[in-house]
């Protein structure tokens, strides 16, 4: 059964009216039942004015290029792969919990290195031989 809030990590959960989910028919085939019952779930999380996420986690998520990710930032997750309408929502709430857990995670900051001078070295070599082939090709005829 579904609880009150949709447990991420213990310590965070998205409170039950961030949520909006919409039944709508699924496409494929099913037979009669796809015609007659609604068993698509179409949900959605506004994740620019959500009130539960931490800013730097809400952030990050904004930041991911998601085509599931509108303009305005709200999140659209479509579930359709089962055939009863409960099993798609669980899908749809399971897939959001993924989405933001992977914005939970802080990327590591790169640190900048120089290349050593041994793979300078091999680099302009291998731009020498390269070149080398190239001018090559232009002296030759072909007949």
């Amino acid at each position: 059964m579904i609880s009150e809030a949709l447990e991420v990590t213990p310590d965070l959960a998205i409170p039950e009216t961030e949520l909006v989910e919409r039944f709508v028919r699924a496409r494929g085939a099913g037979g009669q039942n796809i015609n007659k019952v609604s068993t698509a779930v179409e949900l959605r999380f506004d994740i620019a004015n959500s009130s539960s996420l931490p800013e730097p986690v809400r952030l990050r998520l904004l930041a991911r290029r998601d085509r599931r990710l509108t303009a305005a930032g709200v999140l659209v997750i479509e579930a359709q792969r089962f055939r009863t309408q409960e099993r798609n929502r669980m899908d749809a709430r399971e897939r959001l919990v993924g989405f933001i857990a992977t914005g939970l995670a802080e990327p590591k900051r790169r640190i900048p290195t120089r290349p050593s001078k041994a793979a300078k070295q091999r680099r302009l070599q291998g731009k020498r031989e390269r070149g080398e082939v190239k001018r090559g090709r232009s002296t030759q005829h072909w007949e």
